[in-house]
C-alpha cells in the first residue's frame, strides 16, 4: 500500500465515514437527554455493549501509581466524573500504573454499577502476578466485575506468545465473569499488528491522532506517516469485531496546550474529527483534567458530527 498524505487521509475518511452522524449512533445516554453534553451510544465491537462516544482517562502522565488527574486530590477528581458522567459519559478509563483505582472508587459510589463501563490495565507480566492483581483491582475499585482488563503497554511483537500466562488467567476470569473481556493497549506498530491478528484480543487501546503525535509507527519514518500505518490495523481489528478504544487523541494535551483559545479549539475539533470520520474508533477516551475540558471537547465532537453530516450532504 502506498502511504497517502494526513490530507488525503482526512478526505477519504470523512467521505468513507460520514455514516457516522446518520445513524450508527442511535440510541440516547439515560439520564442525559436533558443534558448538554453528547448522547449518543455506540456498540463496542461484537460484545452488544454500549457505550458513550467519549470516555474520560485518568492517567495523563500516568506512572508510578499516580497521573494529573490523581494529584488533582479525590475532591477535584469527583467533581471532574461527576460532572462528566452528568454530561453522558459512561467510560472510564484507568489503570494500575496511574494510582487511579481507589479514586474512581470513590467518584463512582452513587452512580449504578450497571450504567457505565469500567476498564483498568495490568503491568504484570506472570500468570500468579495478574491473577493477584485482577483480585485487588476489584477490592480498589470497589466492584465484583471490570468491563475490560487489558494487558498494559505491550511492544514486543509476540506478545501473544510471551504473555500466553497472564492472557489464560483474563481469559479464565472472562469465563466466570470477574472480567467481560479482555486486550491490550499498544505502543508499538508491530504489538498493534499483533492484537489484530490475535483472536484472544476483545478490546485494542490504539493511539491516533491526525498529526502521529505519541503513535505507533514503523521505523525511520517521519511522525506525520503514523496514521497510514495505523489506520489499516485499526480497520482490521473492527473487522474481526475488536472494539476499538482510541486514546491520546490529543496526544496527551501537547497538541493544545499553550494556544489561544480559539486556536485550542480547533486544533481539538480537527482530532476528534479526524477520529470519528475515520471509521476505526469505537470510543475516544480523552484524559480531562477539568470540567471545563470535557464541556469544550463534548462541544467540538457536536460540531465535528455536524460537518461530517454537511460534507456528506454536500
Amino acid at each position: 500500500m502506498v502511504p497517502m498524505n494526513r490530507r488525503e487521509f482526512v478526505e477519504r475518511a470523512v467521505v468513507a465515514a460520514s455514516a457516522l452522524a446518520a445513524g450508527s449512533l442511535p440510541s440516547t445516554a439515560e439520564g442525559s437527554q436533558n443534558k448538554p453534553g453528547l448522547r449518543r451510544r455506540v456498540k463496542l465491537g461484537k460484545s452488544g455493549r454500549t457505550s458513550s462516544l467519549i470516555g474520560i482517562g485518568t492517567g495523563t502522565v500516568g506512572w508510578n501509581g499516580q497521573s494529573n488527574q490523581t494529584r488533582l486530590g479525590h475532591d477535584e477528581f469527583n467533581r471532574i466524573i461527576r460532572h462528566a458522567y452528568d454530561q453522558g459519559i459512561t467510560f472510564f478509563d484507568c489503570a494500575d500504573m496511574y494510582g487511579s483505582h481507589t479514586y474512581l472508587r470513590e467518584a463512582l459510589k452513587a452512580i449504578p454499577r450497571e450504567k457505565v463501563i469500567i476498564q483498568t490495565k495490568i503491568i504484570h507480566r506472570t500468570a500468579d502476578e495478574a491473577r493477584a492483581d485482577l483480585d485487588r483491582f476489584r477490592q480498589e475499585l470497589g466492584t465484583d466485575y471490570i468491563d475490560h482488563v487489558l494487558m498494559h503497554v505491550v511492544t514486543e511483537p509476540d506478545w501473544n506468545q510471551r504473555y500466553r500466562g497472564v492472557m489464560d488467567v483474563l481469559e479464565e476470569a472472562k469465563q466466570k465473569h470477574i472480567i467481560r473481556a479482555h486486550g491490550c493497549s499498544c505502543h508499538t506498530l508491530e504489538a498493534l499488528e499483533a492484537a489484530a491478528a490475535e483472536p484472544w484480543v476483545d478490546v485494542d487501546l490504539a493511539r491516533f491522532n491526525p498529526w502521529g503525535r505519541m503513535m505507533d509507527n514503523r521505523r525511520g519514518e517521519p511522525e506525520d506517516k503514523a496514521p497510514d500505518y495505523v489506520k489499516p490495523v485499526l480497520e482490521r481489528m473492527r473487522k474481526a469485531g475488536k472494539a476499538v478504544i482510541g486514546m491520546k487523541i490529543l496526544a496527551e494535551g501537547r497538541i493544545v496546550r499553550g494556544l489561544p483559545q480559539d486556536e485550542k479549539l480547533a486544533k481539538m475539533r480537527e482530532s476528534i474529527r479526524f477520529a470519528l470520520a475515520s471509521g476505526v474508533i469505537d470510543v475516544m477516551v480523552i484524559g480531562f483534567q477539568s470540567t471545563q475540558e470535557i464541556d469544550e471537547a463534548l462541544e467540538q465532537t457536536r460540531i465535528a458530527l455536524a460537518e461530517i453530516g454537511d460534507l456528506r450532504s454536500a
